[in-house]
């Protein structure tokens, strides 16, 4: 139930990407990766590069364009199945995202689905009704396809939205968005983030200025 001291016209309206912002996974991201590199004789480093802020399938295309993709997921699956126990959400991202009304905040991400839903949920973090994954796109980030697609079906302006985005692509996504950026300096440096409107040395700083005067109250 809404609250009434709740003025929603100021509450501003918030995107999160999700690995590297709201859950600690890039370790093991990095893992699989040079993993599955090692795996076809790619250069381990400059594939982990090459995925920053991007789907699997456009990195995928990028860096093995001769290997079957459908068979690739297949293997990425089996080696990301056995890290995924491990993730853990960060500090100040289950507070932050049960004070935000849940009609104004969504997830825009370059993983896929099901897996996100679940990532979530097994993290301890709500699971929004909004979330813009991987099929739910034609072109990935830095392309503004998914953030501009989040805020039409939460029927908000992007220029309201505040998008937080840990990678120079998905910052640049933001951007071409019409959307305000915040950055967390979780998985890249201040420096490589400097495209942002503001970038924090973490998620717990940036909620600071994300949660709502009045947040918004749990149901029973």
């Amino acid at each position: 139930m809404r609250s009434d001291n709740l003025d929603v016209g100021s509450v501003t309206p918030v995107l999160f990407d999700v690995d590297g912002v709201l859950i600690d996974t890039a370790d093991a991201h990095g893992r699989v990766w040079r993993a599955w590199a090692r795996l076809h004789g790619l250069d381990p480093d400059a594939v982990w590069r090459a995925t920053q802020g991007r789907r699997r399938t456009d990195t995928l295309r990028r860096v093995a364009p001769d290997l079957d993709v459908v068979e690739e997921h297949r293997v990425l699956d089996r080696l990301m199945a056995a890290e995924e126990p491990g993730f853990r959400a960060f500090d100040g991202a289950a507070p932050l995202l049960h004070a935000l009304p849940p009609h104004l905040w969504a997830v825009v991400t370059s993983s896929r689905a099901t897996p996100t839903a679940a990532r979530l949920a097994r993290t301890g973090l709500p699971v929004p009704e909004v979330r813009v994954c991987a099929e739910d796109v034609s072109e990935g980030k830095p392309s503004p396809e998914g953030y501009l697609t989040a805020a039409a079906r939460l029927a908000v302006d992007p220029a309201r939205c505040v998008v937080v985005e840990d990678s120079p692509a998905g910052i640049e996504a933001g951007l071409a968005a019409g959307c305000t950026v915040y950055a967390v300096a979780s998985t890249h440096s201040p420096a490589e983030l400097a495209r942002a409107h503001v970038c924090f040395p973490s998620l717990s700083e940036a909620a600071r200025e994300l949660t709502p005067v009045h947040p918004y109250p749990s149901e029973e």
